[in-house]
């Protein structure tokens, strides 16, 4: 009798589903013969797309021996990639120390804390922009090893490796379109990287809030605060989307095509609309970047 082969948890990052939306593309892109695909990440283990740069972080740090058990990993995250680190660390016996505004979501507090995560809640006014140089303070201090992932390599490596090629697999090559909200800019480096070197027709639209509008998961960053892994010439055009807008397609998500997810996604999703309305025989994917029962607690998803 053969031996069962079983899977860890992290084998179970990636390969995400890619789903064709139905009803809110509306008979308009039908007639266009466009085609609207959701990158699923809400199906990683801890509920984003963060998992996999997470798992690459920790993993390639430790293969490299920076880092090992029993050392401990800090982060500044404003929910997505702390909740992610937070399971990887308890995978690999790593304690995670991470570094979160106090305004994010008390789902996101309490992912973490399950997880054994232990967290420090910056000031709301400060932002992930003073949570970022709080948690480089607490390296300098000798706390333990911060990660970066606004600089680390690793990050977008995640998506060249994995996402890109998924979406390239998944739909046989025939992706013309590639739409990503913004943040560390990990995923739409890495996929890009990918996606070009395969057919450098494909366009690379990022998606950034528009002023004055506040998105989980979507930033413009100060130029000083710029992630050190973006890449400008990765991205043919950017994109603005309002709150107001990437609330209300996020609740469109749920309501009209079963697909419950965050903010940003609603985003990325009001950005391939429009690019829909431009083209015809289109094949267009954007990321559902996490699952949206850690804003419940926001309002955005009223009873």
């Amino acid at each position: 009798m053969s031996t069962p082969s079983y899977l860890t948890i992290a084998q179970t990052v990636g390969n995400t589903p890619l789903v064709r939306l139905q009803r809110i593309p509306g008979l308009e892109n039908n007639s266009k013969n466009n085609v609207i695909l959701g990158k699923m990440e809400g199906n990683n283990p801890a509920g984003s797309v963060k998992d996999r740069p997470a798992l690459s972080m920790i993993m390639r740090a430790q293969e490299r021996g920076e880092i090992k058990p029993g050392d401990t990993l800090i982060e500044a995250t404003s929910g997505n990639t702390g909740i992610a680190l937070a399971m990887t660390a308890a995978m690999l016996g790593y304690k995670m120390l991470l570094v979160m505004p106090e305004n994010q979501s008390i789902e996101r507090r309490q992912s973490m804390a399950a997880y054994g995560a232990e967290l420090i809640l910056t000031a709301a006014s400060g932002g992930m922009e003073f949570a970022r140089d709080y948690a480089m303070q607490l390296q300098k201090q000798g706390k333990g090893r911060l990660l970066d992932q606004f600089a680390n390599p690793d990050n977008p490596r995640a998506h060249l490796e994995t996402t890109g090629p998924e979406i390239w697999r998944d739909t046989d090559g025939q992706v013309t379109h590639f739409v990503s909200s913004m943040g560390t800019t990990g995923t739409i480096t890495g996929v890009s990287t990918y996606l070009k070197s395969m057919n450098p027709a494909i366009q690379i639209i990022g998606v950034q809030p528009e002023e004055g509008s506040q998105i989980p998961g979507i930033r413009k960053w100060a130029p000083e605060y710029l992630p050190k892994i973006y890449q400008g010439d990765a991205i043919d055009r950017i994109e603005y989307v309002s709150q107001a807008d990437a609330e209300e397609m996020a609740r469109r998500l749920a309501s009209e095509e079963g697909i419950f997810c965050g903010i940003s996604a609603g985003g990325a999703l009001v950005v391939a609309l429009r690019i829909a309305r431009q083209v015809e025989n289109a094949t267009i994917v954007f990321i559902v970047c996490d699952r949206g029962d850690r804003y419940l607690s926001t309002g955005v998803f009223p009873a």
